[in-house]
């Protein structure tokens, strides 16, 4: 098995160059970081990490704190972090902080403060002031996605505003039965997102002169099923009966249409449907959507912890704005059949 001397030897460096060109950590060119890679390469020389982080003190590992994997966003998330972690050389560490009773603790209070990690990410955690002064004692840099958390860099989308803007949406196609399912529970704990999107359904409302019956407005979990249940219940009162709905996730959606499909409506003719995030299956079903692109957020997030560990400026967008989204029209929208000719 090779070792750096060898390939020192074959690309006409020292070793300490090879060890800087190969860790990332001090000044090479990019001359010679190509001829050491090259070198490394014919030599199918791998350097060890471990070693590399006792003389470093880097340990080439990003730690991920999130409450789920089980879900389609924080999926998403994870998939967009791990690709651009290894496309710059690190590896990643998973923390689920709800596995089971007191792993967020443990996960604050123990395993970071082990310093295996080189910097955190957390997703869609809103931490106490206790939570975040455990956080911030492991001394690593830190960035947030779905935040804000203070003096954070964050990485999040405007949840109220892109709620209005569906519900805009729909207040322009000529709909005033306009119907919201929201988060539930699970969704409060943190940054309360299923408040947060119901607000800004609201406020479309109030801006147009609309009053909601109180029966339009329902909460599900983040799944088809969940959607499809509240949907069904939604829709069983014809007298009442909303001609479109604002879902709060694409998931949620996906599942009224099917409600509404169960119930012998048509979509959009008898119901329009929108949703938030860009799901997959938004594609297949039609769906009007706000895609929020959440590998993106994932590799937005490793952009800028990197930039922290090398004491380069973040993008100046985190600090005060928001990560882009993309209105996609489909064809769960239209006209109401009142307002056809």
């Amino acid at each position: 098995m090779p070792g750096i001397k060898e390939v020192a030897a074959r690309a006409g460096v020292s070793s300490a160059t090879v060890s800087r060109a190969l860790s990332g950590n001090g000044a090479v060119s990019e001359a010679t970081r190509q001829r050491v890679l090259g070198a490394a390469e014919e030599l199918g020389f791998v350097i060890s990490y471990n070693a590399s982080s006792l003389a470093s003190g880097r340990t080439r590992n990003v730690g991920v704190v999130m409450p789920s994997v089980g879900r389609w966003y924080f999926a998403q998330v994870l998939e967009g972090a791990a690709s651009a972690l290894i496309e710059a050389g690190y590896d990643l560490t998973l923390y689920n902080t709800s596995d089971g009773p007191g792993h967020r603790e443990s996960v604050l209070t123990e395993m970071l403060r082990r310093k295996r990690v080189d910097a955190v990410i957390t997703v869609a955690l809103r931490l106490t002031e206790e939570e975040l002064a455990q956080l911030r004692a492991v001394d690593k840099p830190i960035v947030a996605i779905g935040g804000p958390l203070p003096g954070t860099t964050t990485i999040r989308v405007d949840d109220a505003g892109i709620s209005s803007l569906a519900t805009r949406h729909l207040i322009s196609l000529g709909h005033t039965r306009i119907a919201h399912i929201g988060g539930g529970e699970e969704l409060e704990r943190d940054f309360q997102l299923g408040g947060t999107r119901r607000n800004g359904y609201e406020s479309a409302m109030r801006d147009a002169g609309l009053t909601p019956e109180a029966s339009w407005i329902s909460s599900a979990e983040f799944s088809v099923a969940g959607g499809f249940r509240a949907a069904k219940a939604l829709l069983a009162r014809p007298d009442v009966r909303p001609t479109a709905v604002f879902c709060a996730a694409d998931e949620i959606a996906v599942g009224a249409i099917l409600a509404a499909r169960e119930l012998g409506l048509r979509v959009p003719e008898d119901l329009s449907v929108i949703g938030i995030d860009g799901h997959d299956m938004g594609e297949v079903f039609g769906l009007t959507t706000i895609g929020q692109d959440p590998v993106g957020q994932g590799a937005a997030a490793v952009a800028a912890v990197l930039a922290l560990m090398q004491n380069e400026p973040t993008d100046p967008l985190w600090e005060s704005g928001f990560y882009p989204t993309e209105f996609v029209v489909r064809s769960s929208t239209a006209v109401p059949g009142s307002l056809r000719a």
